[in-house]
């Protein structure tokens, strides 16, 4: 799938909402391959995403988007 993100964390917990919209949310272990226009790959797993999200924020800023893809993911 496609997604507009500013980071990789952000096209993770976007993925993350459609793979829920189809009803085939994936596991903690599972990996999403994220590959940025610019033919720069990076892969995490779900679990690590979660872990992030979960984790203190070192900035307001941070915080802030932390928060918000929380609600997404």
């Amino acid at each position: 799938m496609e997604v507009e993100a500013n980071s990789l964390y952000e096209a993770a917990a976007l993925a993350i909402r459609v793979f829920k919209q189809h009803e085939c949310e994936p596991q903690a272990l599972h990996k999403l391959d994220v590959e940025m226009r610019t033919s720069v790959k990076h892969t995490l797993t779900v679990r690590r995403l979660r872990e992030w999200l979960q984790g203190s924020s070192k900035t307001p800023k941070e915080a802030v988007l932390k928060e918000r893809l929380r609600e997404l993911a």
